[in-house]
């Protein structure tokens, strides 16, 4: 029997991803492009996409899009809701999924699926760039360090310096004044993935927790914020080993199960 190439498209506000599958199951190529819909970002992860796995745009069965993008996405045969598309992703890889909070550049998400992997609820926090990446892109910019820096200078935090804003404008102006007071930036840095964490916290609170807890999406990097909403929750949080494509292996299964 021959093999059945499925791609998934998941394109953000803020980054373009693709993965490639192999029957179904097997991940031969993904690719991740800090661009989002809009710009030049999801034809490039598509091009990167198939570069990576291997395969030209004949030997795809399906394409499938999700995320923000996913309607203006030319080469798509099909569409699915980014809910959708994170819930079947995660019920695929960890079928013991119960709780799956998503936190990405621009919004975060978090979702109640049931033991068929169905979608049963979910609740969003895309009004506000706090407890999002963006807040700790903000952040970051006024430390003078990179995104991926900032999990390294928590981690070196013996103390929390607070930061009581949830408003990332009004975060930021506090940040800057603990700055000019002289405070210990890897305090602070834990005091930012803590303010991130409390923000999201809440929004699984209201939903409701159900364990097992998995995370995804990029902020599910910064072991800090892990830390911190596993403190906020009281509960094991598993991180997704595909963290940030997630949505987009959702979509290429659901592109598997429409042309199997």
């Amino acid at each position: 029997m021959a093999d059945i190439y499925t791609l998934g498209m998941d394109l953000g506000s803020t980054t373009s991803k693709g993965v490639v599958l192999k029957n179904g199951k097997e991940v031969i190529g993904s690719s991740i492009i800090d661009a989002g819909a809009g710009t030049t970002g999801p034809q490039r992860a598509f091009e990167a996409c198939l570069k990576d796995a291997g395969v030209d745009r004949s030997q795809i069965s399906n394409i499938t899009a999700t995320g923000y993008g996913r309607n203006s996405f030319e080469p798509a045969d099909l569409v699915i809701s980014e809910l959708s598309a994170h819930a079947l992703g995660v019920h695929t890889m960890y079928p013991d999924a119960r709780t799956l909070l998503d936190i990405g550049g621009q919004d975060s998400k978090v979702m109640s699926i049931g033991k068929n992997g169905r979608l049963d609820n979910f609740l969003m926090n895309d009004k506000c760039a706090a407890g999002t990446g963006r807040f700790l892109e903000v952040m970051a910019k006024v430390l003078e360090v990179g995104v991926a820096d900032l999990k390294d200078l928590e981690a070196k935090a013996e103390q929390t310096v607070s930061v009581s804003s949830t408003c990332t404008v009004f975060a930021e102006s506090e940040v800057i004044s603990q700055l000019a007071k002289g405070a210990d930036i890897p305090g602070l840095v834990r005091g930012i993935c803590t303010s991130v964490a409390a923000k999201a916290a809440s929004l699984v609170k209201r939903l409701g927790v159900e364990e097992p807890v998995y995370m995804t999406g990029g902020v599910a990097r910064n072991t800090g914020v892990v830390k911190a909403l596993e403190r906020e929750l009281g509960v094991k949080i598993t991180v997704s080993q595909i963290q940030q494509l997630n949505g987009a292996f959702g979509a290429a299964v659901y592109g598997f199960g429409r042309v199997k």
